[in-house]
């Protein structure tokens, strides 16, 4: 089952949560949803070029009319804000005219984005768009990812691959990415780029290690370099060479 179910569904509950956390009455759950659909495409859409993560809507009761708390996850804090919050205060205004109600937008801001699968898949995607290579592009991104501390990293892109007649789909994987472990603290994300011969999806796992009971997640650390020895060529060192 691990192969084949979001990986972030079969743990929440576990070591993942909910984008969406709010209760209401059974006839109104309809609409709700409709609205968390609309606010989510309007930020995704305005902030296109600023790596967001995710978006968390929690909902409150106000004394005049119903709250809605938006939480926006980006690797670009300042451009989701702008110069003085301008940016944001026209976004705020925005969905307060779509839903109707007061909107309150925090910005936490991601400071490791090679760990964050959602803002690895979109940036793979946006490099497609712009006709890379997508071997080089994954590999790419598992190399930045495993150098900031990922424990094991897997990529898929499917599609007209470099333009081919047949669709078909290339992945590349590094390390372990365990799936069927529940207790594994797994990223999962998905995008889709318009290439010039047809759409092409992308997915990515990330595989930062585990989550035992009662601890919370933490970002892996990034391994210690090495210190690099000093290479030698020919059949003389450096040092052998001054003296002579």
């Amino acid at each position: 089952m691990g192969q084949k179910v979001n990986p972030k569904g079969l743990r929440i509950g576990i070591n993942k949560g909910w984008d969406s956390n709010w209760y209401a009455e059974p006839n109104k759950v309809p609409e709700l949803i409709k609205e968390d659909h609309i606010i989510r495409t309007y930020l995704n859409k305005t902030y296109q070029k600023a790596e967001v993560s995710k978006i968390e809507i929690e909902r409150l009761k106000g004394k005049a009319k119903d709250r809605v708390k938006i939480t926006l996850y980006t690797a670009k804090p300042g451009m989701v804000i702008g110069r003085d919050a301008e940016t944001k205060n026209i976004v705020v205004s925005a969905l307060e005219y779509k839903t109707k109600k007061e909107i309150i937008f925090n910005v936490v801001e991601v400071r490791r984005a090679e760990l964050d699968a959602q803002i690895v898949a979109d940036n793979i995607a946006r490099q497609l768009e712009a006709r890379a290579s997508f071997r080089r592009v994954q590999k790419i991104a598992i190399q930045r990812a495993l150098k900031a501390g990922a424990k094991g990293v897997k990529t898929l892109v499917s599609g007209r691959l470099a333009g081919a007649e047949i669709a078909r789909s290339e992945g590349y994987s590094e390390g372990r990415v365990s799936l069927h472990t529940l207790r594994a603290d797994i990223d999962y994300a998905t995008a889709e780029a318009q290439a010039t011969y047809g759409k092409l999806g992308v997915k990515v796992w990330i595989y930062k290690g585990e989550i035992l009971p009662g601890q919370k997640p933490e970002e892996p650390e990034a391994p210690k370099r090495r210190p690099r020895r000093p290479r030698h060529r020919g059949g003389k060192s450096r040092v052998d060479a001054k003296e002579n």
